[in-house]
């Protein structure tokens, strides 16, 4: 995808400003491509700049080849996005990966440890999200230009991004602010409510100092703010014990309301090379821009679509239009994801499919993009990918087939979805049910389930509507996309025995396992160095 602003990726920065031991000096860069806290505010592209960084912080491992901000064996492994969606998806019934790396196998089955370097790699990455985000309120503060101060909102809720993560996953993290500066010290750990408590602050305090709606994608702007508070109350009775169901709808009727935007017409649209809004998408509120020439990395829609293809079954050649470093052959989906996805009994009967129908030609649900395999049981843990089901749900070409405008034969120019409309609507919805207006509800339900079968044969009825229908509808709009855990937690489905799915807790037709994997352990390494962290409970 050509980014509307090219301020936001493939520039060298410093990767962090000085604010503590260089405090009284005049910090001026030797190299005047490099920006630092001398030289922030001697012009208006230093800043966009810095942003910059911040932006690029979720989505690629540094400044370039050799240069990662965290240095690992596998610079495309320690990728934040990369990290975030191997727990909150691998981890779930829709996806287990046929790798033998370490930590994979603990995901597939959820016996995960403080050690697994997954949760190192997420935990880290977050955290240094929100040293950058500190960094650089640090050195803006005080500014009075309009433009300075809508990027100081943006800075604010990257951070509060980062946090949300950060409390979703781990429950209980450091935490830090501008006003700690940078330096050697043991960060406070903060729990999971008070977080909650400072994520909604924080965003409700920029929402006024953000863009409007739509206002400069793929920047975050006003409609950002209100899908991340929406997601955040969403999960509030896990987070707080105590549900928010009004506040959910209130922030997703800002969305809606807004008029700004509007689902696409072909589901796919959103997970193909043109799914920007400046190509005309109005479907997305939010994603980290990725493009072939000035994004590349391992780390994002690059690694959805190579992972999960292969030399037989989904080559990425044929079904994404990459010709270089193809076909990993590691993702690939459990049946369980194949049979929610595959939700009209009518079209099969059963969910044994047609075997000339290996690719769900007949599911008049048009979002299910799979394809079978070599066989759709994994037999084991360690089975290579050609079992299980194949899903080419992202795509490096356009839309249309046509090729992306700054196309690359190995990196694909696709935006990683993280807010999109249908989201609003599917919050909405469950906020709806939850307040006893499972009629209001419903129709937000069939709105998105229009687009899906492209006329109403898939519409559903309020006597339809329970909170199991919710959480696979949730699935079937957003699978791989990296919400499934936080879906499945909050619905209480991820971990004990009332939703098993094949290798949950690492038997072939799955077992229950402890609650207390609702949240994964803080790293050990970070126990280990810092005496103000007490470990999660059960780990």
């Amino acid at each position: 995808m050509k980014i509307k602003l090219n301020i936001l990726f493939g520039i060298v920065i410093s990767t962090l400003m000085f604010t503590s031991c260089v405090n009284d000096l005049d910090v001026k860069p030797i190299d005047p491509n490099k920006v630092l806290a001398g030289n922030l505010g001697d012009d208006p592209a230093n800043m966009e700049r810095a942003l910059g960084k911040l932006y690029s912080s979720f989505i690629i491992s540094g400044q370039g080849d050799g240069q990662a901000d965290i240095t690992s064996s596998d610079d495309g492994f320690f990728v934040l996005m990369r990290a975030l969606w191997n727990l909150q998806e691998i981890t779930t019934d829709e996806v287990m990966n046929a790798w033998g790396d370490v930590g994979i196998a603990d995901l597939n089955t959820q016996t995960w440890s403080a050690q697994n370097p997954f949760l190192t790699a997420a935990y880290q990455r977050l955290s240094l999200s929100v040293t950058y985000c500190n960094d650089f309120l640090n050195n803006t503060a005080g500014t009075s230009d309009p433009d300075f101060i809508r990027y100081r909102a943006e800075a604010r809720f990257l951070r509060a991004l980062s946090y949300y993560w950060l409390m979703d996953l781990f429950g209980n993290p450091p935490f830090t602010t501008e006003a700690d500066g940078v330096g050697k010290y043991f960060p406070q750990q903060i729990q999971r409510a008070q977080l909650f408590r400072f994520i909604v602050d924080e965003l409700k305090d920029i929402e006024s100092d953000l863009g409007e709606p739509g206002y400069s994608y793929p920047q975050a702007d006003k409609g950002t703010c209100w899908m991340l508070l929406a997601r955040t109350y969403l999960n509030a009775e896990v987070y707080i014990g105590e549900a928010k169901w009004d506040s959910v709808k209130i922030y997703a009727d800002k969305v809606i309301e807004s008029g700004a935007y509007e689902l696409a017409a072909d589901y796919r649209r959103n997970f193909s090379a043109d799914n920007g809004r400046q190509n005309g998408n109005k479907e997305m509120i939010f994603a980290f821009a990725e493009d072939g020439t000035n994004t590349q990395g391992n780390g994002g829609t690059t690694f959805l679509i190579q992972s999960s293809s292969d030399a037989v079954y989904i080559p990425a050649e044929k079904y994404h239009g990459l010709t270089s470093n193809t076909n990993w052959n590691g993702n690939r989906a459990r049946k369980q994801l194949m049979n929610i996805l595959v939700d009209t009994l009518a079209t099969y009967g059963n969910v044994n499919v047609p075997a000339d129908d290996t690719i769900f030609a007949q599911a008049p649900d048009k979002r299910v993009l799979l394809r079978q395999k070599r066989m759709i049981d994994i037999p084991m843990v360690n089975s290579n990918g050609d079992f299980g089901v194949g899903v080419y749900k992202f795509t490096a070409r356009n839309h249309d087939g046509s090729q992306a405008e700054n196309y690359n034969t190995t990196f694909a120019s696709t935006d990683l979805p993280v807010f999109r409309l249908a989201d609003a609507y599917l919050m909405r919805a469950e906020a709806l049910y939850n307040l006893g207006e499972a009629g209001e509800a419903v129709k937000d339900v069939n709105i998105v389930r229009h687009r899906a079968y492209g006329d109403n044969s898939g519409n559903i009825t309020e006597a339809q509507l329970n909170n199991d229908f919710l959480s696979d509808e949730r699935a079937r709009e957003f699978y791989y996309e990296g919400q499934r855990r936080t879906d499945l937690v909050r619905f209480g489905k991820f971990t004990g025995g009332s939703y098993l799915w094949s290798w949950k807790g690492g038997t072939f037709n799955g077992a229950a396992t402890e609650n207390y994997r609702n949240i994964f352990p803080i790293p050990g390494d970070e126990i280990s160095a810092n005496p103000n962290i007490t470990q999660n409970d059960g780990y």
